[in-house]
């Protein structure tokens, strides 16, 4: 499959001085193993990554001047993390402009959020490089509107693990224990089942997309089935 650079550039309303950079940034690295004379995505995935925290970072900094380091921090987390730039990188379709491995292929590459999250990051990367900071931030700031807008109107997240941890500990001098006790489905659409237990004790579970959102979903039903405990 030959990669149409135009049409994408189309869509990012960005148009790179440097195509063969933006080709970079959407070549995975099972795509280079078959063509070594290729660059993979890699090293611009890890620029881009600086670069969306920074603009991101600032955003947040300017839309809450009330809040603390350590919010601005979780709210920054909310925007980046990998389930949210796999999300904006499907409403771009592009899963359908990246070179990949025929393994990779085979294993619909094409859809598993680690490799459009990292071609997301990589391709702001490839912009930043050619066209700027100005034009990158304009370009993050529109792509990231709607998850900008649920963030800045929700305000800042509940961190249901650390709540969790501070009650147990405060009582029975206890970390809570997270186990994945189930996975399932394919690699582009997993779904894991999460029990947090202090001891033996299951305090909650929780499913969910990622390992994370799973142990966020326990640690909230086990605050919701504590609550009565801890307040009596």
């Amino acid at each position: 499959m030959k990669t149409n650079l135009n049409e994408l550039q189309r869509k990012l309303k960005v148009t790179l001085n440097n195509e063969v950079l933006l080709a970079q940034a959407l070549t995975h690295s099972s795509y280079v193993n078959e063509n070594p004379d290729l660059i993979s995505n890699e090293r611009l995935e890890f620029l881009g990554d600086a670069v969306l925290g920074l603009i991101i970072g600032e955003k947040l900094y300017r839309d809450f001047p009330g809040y603390a380091e350590g919010q601005l921090t979780r709210l920054r987390a909310a925007l980046v993390k990998k389930d949210t730039l796999a999300g904006i990188a499907n409403s771009l379709k592009l899963g359908d402009y990246l070179y990949l491995g025929k393994g990779e292929e085979a294993g619909e590459g094409r859809m598993k959020p680690a490799n459009l999250a990292g071609a997301m990051e990589a391709v702001i990367a490839a912009v930043y490089l050619d066209c700027g900071l100005t034009v990158t931030t304009t370009l993050i700031l529109r792509l990231f509107a709607a998850e900008i807008e649920t963030v800045i109107s929700q305000g800042e997240p509940v961190d249901y693990k650390s709540k969790l941890q501070a009650l147990i500990q405060s009582k029975y001098h206890l970390p809570p224990v997270y186990f994945t006790i189930e996975v399932k489905g394919p690699d582009h659409a997993r779904q894991f089942t999460v029990e947090v237990k202090m001891e033996e004790k299951v305090l909650g579970k929780g499913t969910g997309p990622s390992k994370q959102i799973a142990e966020m979903n326990a640690a909230r039903q086990a605050l919701e089935k504590l609550k009565d405990t801890f307040t009596r």
